[in-house]
């Protein structure tokens, strides 16, 4: 019979790890993300040099920004390859691609997340449209992402007629994953976690390629009375870490928050926005959603398009998701992204991009970093640094409307509202609507061709693409077509029908 579970230290299944392993790595952001792991892992390559040249995948980004989460494994010779969803909290990791010292693909975060599932039963790899004719298509790089990374990940093939792409699976040899109580025999639950996550899928996988399976926990719990709330059992489980809440925090801003882990009846409140661009650009936004919507916000400058609905009283009239796989509530910001507060539901990630894949969102608002003439949007490779795609590619191919926010240029813009009418009082330094950006996202032909309603909404301008071109809209009130627009694009928009003026309660400094 089974036995109880190994209960060991950090540093004791640490050392279990052989040099070449694949190690899947679940959490996003800070949430989930098993932080004890990965410090001790970080701890034993300094002190001894192993375990060497490991592949480390993992789906959504984790990290500060700084020196937790996947930072810890940016070392030369810890890690050999790296296959990531997104890059941009782990400024460290890719450090070492943009020099060129590791392996380095880049791959949508839904993709990497249901592709473990594929993994765990021994498939060939996820068959897929999403990527397809943005840089990931192996067309163009294949989600490579420096001259060192050569063997190709993605297939392009034809089935039924229609191109697909095929995302090739890959062995996992270790799993690293977190949850809040584990019984004696490693039953794991995820009480006091913000998100499930990927844990089942990385277990799985690991275990199925006779590999291990590192589980940190809060605590050890006599029994669990509700067997439907296990979320990995016991089986998949080889070694758990107890932290005691030691390097445990809900997520990388919080150390617990009760309301990412409970639902509430009451109404939520959100704090009102001072009066801004970020502002504008929420309200506008805020236009294109319909009552019973499903919605999915980006992280920044979209997350505005809820205040906006607070305020004017249409927050209950649609349901806002996460890709991390919260239903309902208010997404969090910041280093708590990924959780919501109070939602009604929280499933796993694999399973919410599953249903976001399928056309699940009503509409999408995301952010952008570049926009060219044929709609195509760049949010992964700027300003000689490398972010990656997280769950943009997915979302932005299967919502059925799309609007990208973003100010009209960037860096230390500044506009002021009088009388409803928009002034700028210093333009940005940096031009967004280019001729054609740098790494194709979304690509804006393809978005047509599955008839696709795209906007890009600015604090100055709306755009629309459409089969003609990229056309001018909407221009806010005070804006000057020739002065504050055209010059500050790489590219014409088409003007006919002449633009209609901004609503005006966009531009209340109220």
């Amino acid at each position: 019979m089974r036995g109880a579970a190994r209960i060991v230290s950090a540093d004791e299944a640490i050392a279990a790890i052989p040099d070449g392993a694949c190690v899947a790595v679940g959490g996003f952001v800070g949430a989930a993300h098993p932080e004890m792991l990965t410090a001790a892992l970080e701890r034993r390559f300094l002190n001894s040099q192993s375990p060497r040249d490991l592949t480390l995948i993992y789906a959504a980004g984790q990290g500060d920004r700084k020196d937790r989460g996947l930072n810890h494994l940016a070392h030369t010779g810890l890690v050999k390859r790296v296959i990531g969803g997104h890059w941009n909290l782990a400024p460290k990791l890719g450090k070492l691609a943009v020099e060129n010292k590791i392996e380095a693909y880049n791959f949508p975060q839904g993709v990497v997340c249901v592709l473990l599932r594929e993994i765990a039963a021994k498939r060939p790899g996820i068959f897929t449209k999403i990527g397809l004719n943005t840089f990931i298509d192996p067309r163009q790089t294949g989600g490579k992402m420096n001259p060192r990374t050569t063997e190709p990940l993605v297939d392009l093939l034809t089935l039924d007629g229609e191109e697909w792409l095929r995302y090739k699976s890959v062995p996992v040899h270790v799993g690293f994953i977190r949850a809040t109580s584990a019984d004696a025999r490693g039953n794991l639950t995820m009480e006091r976690e913000g998100i499930i996550g990927e844990v089942l899928a990385v277990a799985q996988a690991a275990r199925n390629h006779g590999g291990i399976v590192i589980a940190q926990v809060e605590r050890i719990v006599d029994h669990i009375d509700d067997p439907k709330s296990v979320r990995v059992p016991g089986i998949l489980i080889d070694y758990l870490v107890v932290s005691n809440g030691v390097e445990h925090d809900i997520t990388f801003a919080e150390t617990f928050n009760e309301t990412y882990v409970t639902t509430a009846s009451d109404s939520e409140s959100l704090a009102p926005l001072p009066f801004s661009e970020r502002k504008i650009i929420g309200r506008r936004a805020l236009m294109e959603i319909h009552a019973g919507d499903i919605v999915n916000l980006g992280i920044g400058l979209p997350e505005t398009v809820a205040a906006a609905a607070a305020e004017t009283g249409r927050f209950n009239e649609f349901t806002l998701t996460v890709e991390a796989g919260p239903t309902g509530g208010v997404p969090a910001s910041g280093l708590s992204f990924g959780c919501s507060r109070h939602p009604e539901a929280v499933i796993d990630q694999p399973a919410q991009f599953d249903f976001y894949d399928g056309g699940g969102i009503d509409i999408s608002a995301l952010g952008a970093v570049e926009i060219d003439q044929q709609g195509n949007v760049n949010v992964s490779c700027f300003c000689g640094r490398f972010a990656g795609v997280g769950g943009f590619v997915n979302i932005s191919t299967c919502a059925r409307r799309m609007v990208f926010c973003c100010t009209f240029t960037a860096g230390e813009l500044e506009i002021a509202s009088e009388d409803g009418k928009l002034r700028i009082v210093r333009e940005g330094k940096f031009v967004k609507f280019v001729k054609q950006v740098e790494q194709i996202c979304f690509h804006g032909p393809s978005a047509l061709a599955r008839g696709q309603k795209v906007l890009y909404v600015t604090e100055r301008a709306v755009l629309e693409l459409t089969p003609q071109g990229m056309r001018l809209n909407e221009v806010a009130e005070g804006i000057d077509i020739a002065k504050d627009i055209l010059p500050w694009m790489g590219f014409t928009p088409i003007m006919d029908p002449a633009p209609r003026i901004m609503p005006r309660s966009c531009f209340d400094p109220s």
